[in-house]
């Protein structure tokens, strides 16, 4: 196997250097434009530059100090750590845990902040409450939201059951915003047990522990409420199961069980991400069966992964009403799932597109793993071409990660929040390969020069970033969308707003979607049809097709045709304060549009945070003008108010305007 070891080693450290160190994206014909590209590698190269050329000083004169580099200095550590292994992964644990802690509540805010976050808040809840759904409102549009499934008079979420579950935990406590946190505290103490199982040397094992629990990539993520994080817990112990259960030769049923279990929960998560590590997963294992014929794991594997998966698809089908139907596919059609076809929205995804989703995932990577002031994938890369032979386990490792890649190549959503999210499952691999950097190159090089450069260069990289990089992260993160970190809960509480009908200020774009849905136009057509459509012209049709109660596919028909206004369409963020809502060239807007306009500048707030507001009393609502008689009707004898920033600042907070129902509704009437 040596030769194939290291083909295989070889082929990936040279795709890793393809796609992760050049802006192919750019270059193919029609392909992404990565304006960042330039100054980020500028700074990196920067940052590389100085971190070798300092270790090369260092190097040399360590060979006239000798206390700049002291043969066997880490021995104690890594004698400690094989003796006291559970000490240190407790001790790693509890560190992790408090920087996640802090990220949650210190740089995140405590608040799901990102709209798929918010919806699976919304979905946790329901969970809580012992329901897979609720009932739709008597006018739902007023409270609609994307990744919101609106069908047959129930309303749920559109992501798999498992990852509201997780969170659901927290909903009971009233904490949301703990469960991932824990999770990813308790994925470091999984981590820990699989990594001794896979890695004989003890101080790679804990080098690698260390980075899957400390890099900024997994920090930032582990205090958010993306499902990516508990996801990766679960692959992480069926992995330890799969451990177990292949490298004991015992295939012991209970041991299988566990991967099984660790995958299938993680498919009731994330389903992808569990199918490339599930799937070489089963291989392996149906292998090993017939090879020492114990069928004992491969049966615990099936039944562990067969228990969560049909939880999956009861969940499915109380929901969407099939079992493998998923909310997505139901919201915004075949388009979402895999493969190369037209997208929800944007641009058609062909293979050229998918190459090109790949080499940002990886060009991305390069900052925020580490927060380096070196590119991240250094270590991992020359670790790869410098291994001759690989076990069984890291064939496993290999097959999932490149799985993974090849999976999301297939997918048309470029997955960016807190970092390129959608290789969030790689952690173990990038960890474990970047920690064999530094033994690979001894190995192969000796004790020389070039080992002691490396060394130094690789601390120094480190702490510069960590003094420089990560600091500018967080402080970015902590400055961002402020608008969703408001509390409605306490703002209503400090104002004493109580038993109120609130109308919630949405900008006009949002408005005229949200009327589109209310009318039966499905969520991939009313995108369309709003990202091309001008919107004066748009509010002027939609006002007739209301007026008439045309819906569904005849509504559908009746739009289309204003997609053509996109040619003649431009960017007019700095005249309406809503970067999605182009305006046509030169076109004299009648009154209506520039009142709209003039109101989207004066300040627009966002409806969907205020699903989570917990405050009984108060009802939230989308603000639709004239429309809104409906709800003044269904909400009688409430004070009413509207909710809008005082002006269109970035950021600025919203707060509560009394309203007069007669003044309203003789505006209405007006035409106002």
């Amino acid at each position: 196997m040596g030769r194939l070891d290291r083909a295989i080693a070889l082929s990936l450290a040279a795709a890793v250097a393809l796609f992760g160190y050049l802006p192919l994206a750019s270059w193919l014909p029609g392909g992404h434009d990565i304006p960042w590209y330039g100054p980020v590698a500028a700074d990196l190269l920067t940052g590389l530059s100085i971190a070798a050329g300092t270790g090369l000083v260092l190097a040399i004169l360590s060979r006239q100090m000798p206390a700049l580099w002291r043969e066997g200095r880490l021995d104690p550590l890594r004698r400690s750590a094989e003796r006291q292994w559970i000490a240190w992964v407790a001790g790693v644990a509890a560190l992790a845990f408090i920087l996640y802690i802090w990220v949650a509540r210190g740089v995140l805010g405590g608040r799901p902040l990102l709209i798929d976050e918010i919806i699976q808040v919304v979905q946790s809840r329901m969970l809580a409450a012992g329901r897979l759904w609720m009932p739709a409102a008597a006018h739902q549009e007023f409270f609609s939201s994307l990744h919101l499934v609106e069908q047959g008079g129930r309303v749920y979420g559109q992501f798999p059951v498992g990852g509201p579950a997780m969170l659901a935990l927290g909903s009971l406590a009233g904490a949301e915003w703990l469960v991932d946190p824990v999770f990813a505290a308790g994925g470091v103490i999984a981590f820990g047990a699989l990594v001794r199982r896979i890695e004989p040397r003890p101080g790679v094992a804990l080098g690698a522990l260390s980075l899957f629990a400390l890099a900024p990539f997994a920090v930032f993520m582990s205090g958010s409420h993306m499902n990516h994080v508990t996801g990766l817990v679960w692959l992480v112990i069926g992995m330890w199961g799969l451990a177990r259960a292949t490298t004991e030769g015992t295939g012991r049923f209970r041991d299988g069980l566990l991967a099984g279990l660790g995958f299938g929960v993680a498919a009731a998560i994330r389903p992808v991400d569990a199918a490339a590590f599930a799937v070489p997963a089963g291989i392996w294992l149906l292998a090993s069966a017939v090879r020492s014929r114990r069928p004992g794991a491969l049966l615990g594997a099936g039944l562990g992964l067969a228990l969560p998966v049909a939880g999956l698809c009861w969940a499915n089908l109380e929901t969407t009403g099939g079992p493998l139907l998923f909310g997505y596919t139901v919201l915004w059609g075949h388009g979402h799932d895999l493969g190369f076809h037209v997208t929800p929205w944007g641009p058609v995804h062909t293979p050229a597109r998918g190459l090109e989703l790949i080499n940002l995932y990886l060009l991305r990577l390069q900052s925020y793993l580490f927060e380096a002031a070196a590119p991240s994938l250094i270590p991992l890369t020359a670790a790869l071409a410098l291994t001759r032979r690989l076990s069984a386990f890291d064939r496993y490792l290999i097959a999932a990660g490149v799985l993974v890649i090849g999976l999301y190549f297939a997918y048309w959503h470029d997955g960016f929040y807190l970092g390129p999210r959608f290789m969030y499952p790689l952690l173990p691999l990038l960890a474990l390969w970047t920690a064999r950097f530094l033994p690979a190159l001894r190995e192969r090089a000796g004790d020389g020069l070039l080992l002691r450069v490396a060394s130094y260069a690789t601390v120094i990289a480190a702490a510069l970033g960590l003094a420089t990089a990560v600091p500018v992260r967080a402080r970015q993160y902590r400055g961002g969308m402020r608008s969703l970190r408001w509390d409605p809960d306490r703002a209503a509480s400090v104002a004493g707003i109580r038993n109120a009908l609130v109308l919630v200020r949405e900008s006009w774009g949002a408005e005229l979607v949200v009327r589109m849905w209310a009318i039966g136009i499905s969520r991939p057509d009313a995108d369309a049809i709003y990202r091309a459509a001008d919107p004066c012209r748009l509010d002027h049709a939609l006002t007739l097709l209301e007026s008439s109660g045309m819906s569904g596919t005849a509504a559908t028909a009746a739009l289309r045709p204003l997609r053509a206004d996109s040619v003649n369409l431009v960017n007019a963020e700095a005249i309406t304060g809503d970067p999605s809502l182009r305006l046509s060239r030169g076109v004299d807007y009648p009154p209506r549009c520039r009142a709209k306009v003039e109101a989207n500048r004066n300040g627009f707030t966002l409806f969907p945070p205020l699903l989570l507001a917990r405050q009984p009393t108060n009802v939230y609502a989308r603000d639709l003008g004239p429309r809104d008689s409906l709800l003044l009707r269904d909400f009688p004898g409430r004070s009413l108010y509207l909710l809008r920033p005082l002006s269109g600042t970035v950021g600025a907070a919203p707060v509560f305007i009394p309203l007069n129902r007669d003044s309203l509704v003789a505006a209405w009437r007006r035409g106002e």
